[in-house]
């Protein structure tokens, strides 16, 4: 059984690691692994993920049996937009997949921002099964971007939305 509990300096190799292998097996028929790779490699080092960690106004949980990790999320109250959340992260390692591990993790997310009237967030338009993950946990496409995560990423994306109570 897996817990989700905040995560700590402690974490981030493993969860770099759980990041490398979920891209891989979610991204490389999309963009190839050498864009996988690059995309690996400056959003989800250790400092990378270290920034996060020590962000304000967010939260940065994983899914934790004790003798490995099988999730990660991550959230953050918007410079930008009033009110809204972005969730930023949320995967979970292949092998765990339909375990109900990212639903527990969103779960604890979306009770963390009281403050917050929206959860916002982007997803590749081909990954179906994330896709349907956010639509059944009450997202809706409320604009595309083509650079997701970054302005120079390249990566086309949808952009979702959900209220939240």
């Amino acid at each position: 059984m897996f817990f989700v509990r905040t995560a700590s300096e402690r974490d981030l190799e493993k969860v770099s690691a759980l990041l490398a292998e979920a891209w891989h097996a979610t991204y490389d028929t999309f963009y190839g692994a050498d864009k996988v790779n690059e995309l690996t490699a400056k959003w989800h080092s250790v400092d990378a993920l270290r920034a996060r960690l020590q962000r304000k106004n967010s939260e940065f949980v994983v899914a934790d049996n004790g003798r490995e990790i099988a999730g990660m999320a991550y959230a953050a109250m918007s410079d930008k937009l009033e009110k809204t959340v972005v969730l930023h992260q949320l995967y979970v390692l292949p092998k765990y997949q339909r375990h109900g591990i990212g639903r527990d993790m969103f779960v604890e997310l979306e009770s963390c921002f009281p403050d917050a009237e929206r959860m916002r967030l982007e997803v590749e338009p081909q990954n179906l099964h994330a896709l349907a993950f956010y639509r059944a946990h009450g997202f809706e496409e409320v604009a595309r971007t083509a650079n997701c995560g970054d302005d120079q990423s390249g990566i086309p994306a949808l952009v979702l939305e959900k209220r939240l109570h």
